[in-house]
């Protein structure tokens, strides 16, 4: 039998394993609520109106009054998640950048702002705007690892929340020793914020950077608007600060006791995933795309469907229990949601200070003053104190993307993680190192088959 029919097959039988494995025996399961029609997934669980009022704080324009900056990229959620729904993608890219020190670790950049005489530090993202001149970022020469990201589709992601580590590890596990570790994701363990002390499996962000939609939401406001929260009380710069404006800025509401974060991430709970064209996806071509997709090897990392933990179960340390709208629900992301090196990478670690509000300074001095590399890695870890929390993890990670879910890629105009791509097939020969072997295959296609594959990915 040829090796392609024979990893063709061992595939398909792993997605039926691997389907079955996720769910308690006789435990019946239903499809996840997939459309563009900004409702929510169950009015039992989030109701029309309060989804419509969370929508309507995801869309709300901030100011300055509210908290706004004093850097910041846009003045809403929406402005960055947009098309073509609340929630989703749009062509926005955030600026990120950082160096290699002396010894090849990655330095977090230090920016001059107010002529000189203050310093933002303890992140990676140099903001696009400002609420006055003297606090406009601007990157400095000597950070020469310089990426852009796109803005990441939300919608459906309440279902993403829902899958147990268990399933995520199992992905993993089953990809290294298929493949004898030449595709292997890296399942990252990183901060819950509403749990002290506590980590779980990353998902959300091109770094896979937060693992619940409320340490999602807590990092946007902060980093994106500048909005100090609950999660993330510190401000990064008080050049222009408006004075009298309460910290942490997000403030709960007297009468429902919400903050704007706990609306976002409600929001994003409750809202559908996107959904195929079902037209172009009925056509012949499509389908034979569809068989095409698995035989070259896509689905190793773009994995079709997941299944949700059952309702009831407890996930993130116990901050969340699976509800029934999202318990139970198989969904179609076309994502392992774990790292890979497919060549693209853009060298840049995650910033623990920006993204968990580690202790700036702390971390700061702990890093500079250690004896080795190894000694910096465990005083950070240390320094955090979070259970299954690994520094070096996050470091190993650097040149390392979050598989791109494909739901709703027709709906990008820009592709990969930097937006730098805008056809498929030029996404697709883009792919290098785990994904060497699959880009090949795919060069190999004939022209019809190639066309064929293309027809699928666009019904997506």
């Amino acid at each position: 039998m040829p090796t392609r029919i024979v990893s063709a097959v061992l595939t398909s039988i792993f997605s039926v394993v691997f389907l079955l494995a996720q769910s308690p025996a006789n435990a019946p399961t239903a499809e996840a609520p997939a459309a563009f029609d900004d409702q929510t997934i169950d009015p039992n669980f989030v109701s029309i109106a309060d989804h419509a009022a969370d929508q309507s704080k995801f869309e709300e324009v901030e100011q300055k009054a509210d908290g706004l900056g004093p850097v910041y990229n846009a003045q809403s959620c929406r402005e960055c998640h947009q098309n073509p729904r609340s929630g989703a993608v749009s062509q926005v890219t955030e600026l990120r950048v950082g160096h290699l020190g002396p010894d090849g670790r990655f330095q977090n950049p230090t920016v001059s702002i107010n002529d000189g005489q203050d310093e933002i530090t303890g992140r990676t993202l140099i903001n696009d705007r400002a609420i006055c001149p003297e606090a406009q970022e601007r990157v400095p020469d000597t950070e020469t690892i310089r990426t852009t990201r796109l803005s990441v589709n939300t919608l459906g992601d309440g279902f993403v929340e829902a899958v147990s580590d268990d399933t995520l590890m199992a992905i993993h596990d089953q990809q290294c020793k298929a493949h004898h570790h030449k595709i292997c994701g890296q399942a990252l363990r990183v901060p819950i914020l509403e749990a002290s002390g506590e980590t779980a499996i990353g998902r959300f962000g091109w770094k896979d950077q937060h693992a619940s939609l409320l340490s999602f939401a807590a990092d946007a406001y902060l980093n994106e608007m500048g909005i100090t929260n609950r999660l993330l009380r510190e401000e990064f710069t008080l050049v222009c600060n408006p004075a009298g404006i309460s910290e942490p800025n997000d403030q709960p509401d007297p009468t429902t006791h919400q903050e704007d974060i706990d609306h976002f991430a409600r929001f994003m709970r409750a809202s559908k995933t996107p959904p195929r064209d079902e037209k172009l996806a009925a056509t012949d071509a499509a389908k034979r795309g569809s068989a095409l997709f698995d035989k070259v090897g896509c689905a190793t990392c773009h994995v079709r469907s997941l299944t949700t933990a059952p309702a009831g179960t407890k996930l993130l340390a116990g901050q969340f229990t699976v509800p029934d709208a999202l318990g139970n629900k198989t969904f179609h992301p076309y994502s392992d949601f774990l790292l890979h090196d497919v060549g693209t990478g853009d060298g840049i670690a995650i910033a623990i200070v920006e993204h968990y509000g580690a202790p700036r300074e702390a971390v700061r001095k702990a890093y500079r003053e250690a004896s080795s590399e190894q000694a910096a890695y465990d005083d950070v870890d240390r320094i955090m104190n979070r259970r299954g929390f690994s520094y070096r993890a996050l470091h190993d990670g650097r040149n390392k993307i979050r598989t791109a879910p494909l739901w709703g890629l027709r709906t990008h105009a820009r592709l990969m993680h930097d937006g730098e791509s805008v056809r498929l097939d030029d996404a697709i020969h883009r792919h290098r190192g785990e994904a060497e072997e699959v880009t090949e295959k795919f060069r190999k296609l004939k022209a019809n088959e190639k066309a064929d594959l293309i027809a699928f990915l666009s019904s997506l």
